[in-house]
């Protein structure tokens, strides 16, 4: 089992220097900077465990007002290592929020330290927008969402800027990063 202060530490690093650092998600700052990211290690070693959970943190994450925690980072550092496994979970979980009559008020991105999307290779840069340190659910409001797309001129943009990111960046920039799982 890692320890949750290394989990957590990491994942930091890894929000600070790449996700806000290369504003792959240009809304992420603000929440950081204002301390409304809650972060979450699971124990979890089953896919049961971990839906438990996310059970738990999304109850909590409703329950609390936006300005307190706006968003969760629920980590498992010992669960779901396979992305394909990890990607199977997905499913469950999004049906945990029609369960749970959160469908239209929270929503679950996904990262993965081997996140892959279709139709690319494995080791295509453009896949390192959504690798984490550790297997991680994000669980954000949608209306927190909605407020961030209106605010922010051309969003659908977000998506092509983040490619052409990193293609520039390439994998010896990623690594000079060093916002993987620490030692």
């Amino acid at each position: 089992m890692i320890a949750h202060e290394r989990v957590i530490a990491d994942t930091q690093a890894w929000l600070e220097r790449a996700v806000i650092g290369l504003n792959l998600c240009p809304f992420a700052k603000s929440v950081f900077v204002k301390g409304q990211v809650h972060y979450v290690v699971s124990d979890a070693t089953t896919r049961q465990d971990l839906l438990e959970d996310l059970i738990v943190e999304l109850k909590a994450l409703v329950a609390l007002d936006a300005r307190v925690r706006d968003t969760t980072l629920l980590m498992a550092p010992d669960c779901l290592h396979d992305f394909l496994d990890f990607n199977d979970f997905l499913a469950r979980a999004d049906r945990t929020l029609v369960e749970l009559d959160l469908e239209g008020v929270l929503q679950i991105a996904s990262l993965h330290p081997d996140y892959q999307f279709a139709g690319t290779l494995t080791d295509d840069i453009t896949n390192f927008t959504n690798r984490s340190p550790y297997p991680t659910l994000h669980l954000l409001r949608e209306e927190s969402i909605d407020r961030a797309v209106a605010a922010f001129p051309n969003p659908e943009s977000i998506f092509e800027v983040n490619m052409q990111t990193m293609e520039r960046l390439g994998t010896e920039g990623w690594n000079a990063l060093k916002v993987g799982r620490s030692a």
